[in-house]
């Protein structure tokens, strides 16, 4: 399978997330949360469509050195578009106009208190970052057909939870949940299928 990195893909894209039957999170009070897949082009010289992960600075309070989509809480009178787009801004030096937001997936409940929600967003060239050392550790650009293979995603089950844990193999790095289960879903929107992803668990260290 090919995802090349063009007009008519991200036509394509924005079709199905317009489409896109997108669930709300509505049970007890969490912090709304906004996270970016960001697409972009692949910077092997493949042509094809990546998306953007990082790694977090060490320095950081919170999850210091985990895998992460470029996001974070939402300020006040923010919408999640808004949000998701200023973080990648003040993370990635990557500033998007709202017109480059394809759609929004569904809100995904962390047991550390937030509702993310997954903003995707069409983000041109790699070329044009320039992380934040104090937020952003690395960078890394991970082709949608390296994670529609059937290899690329994994479920276990833990003694702590009766919820399967999902974990993306991309190479050499294991990422797990919330970053894992937002990129699954990503994937199967990309393979023209819905799944919801807001049961997949998370690793017992993510849970604070």
């Amino acid at each position: 399978m090919s995802y090349p990195f063009t007009p008519a893909f991200r036509a394509e894209i924005a079709q199905a997330c317009a489409a896109f039957p997108r669930i709300v999170y509505e049970g007890p009070r969490l912090k709304p949360a906004a996270v970016v897949l960001t697409l972009v082009e692949a910077d092997d010289g493949s042509g094809e469509t990546a998306f953007i992960l990082t790694r977090r600075a060490a320095g950081l309070r919170a999850h210091a050195g985990q895998w992460a989509l470029p996001g974070g809480r939402c300020d006040a009178g923010e919408t999640l578009q808004q949000a998701a787009l200023r973080e990648l801004r003040e993370e990635l030096g990557l500033d998007l106009p709202l017109a480059d937001v394809l759609g929004v997936l569904d809100d995904y409940p962390t047991r550390s208190g937030y509702a993310i929600a997954p903003i995707v967003a069409w983000g041109g060239s790699t070329a044009d970052l320039a992380p934040n050392p104090g937020e952003v550790a690395s960078v890394h650009c991970f082709r949608l057909d390296r994670i529609a293979l059937d290899d690329a995603v994994a479920f276990e089950t833990i003694p702590e939870s009766d919820r399967p844990l999902i974990r993306l193999n991309l190479g050499e790095h294991h990422i797990h949940a919330p970053t894992a289960a937002l990129v699954y879903q990503l994937r199967e929107l990309v393979a023209g299928r819905i799944t919801r992803v807001s049961e997949l668990e998370q690793p017992v260290f993510a849970w604070r």
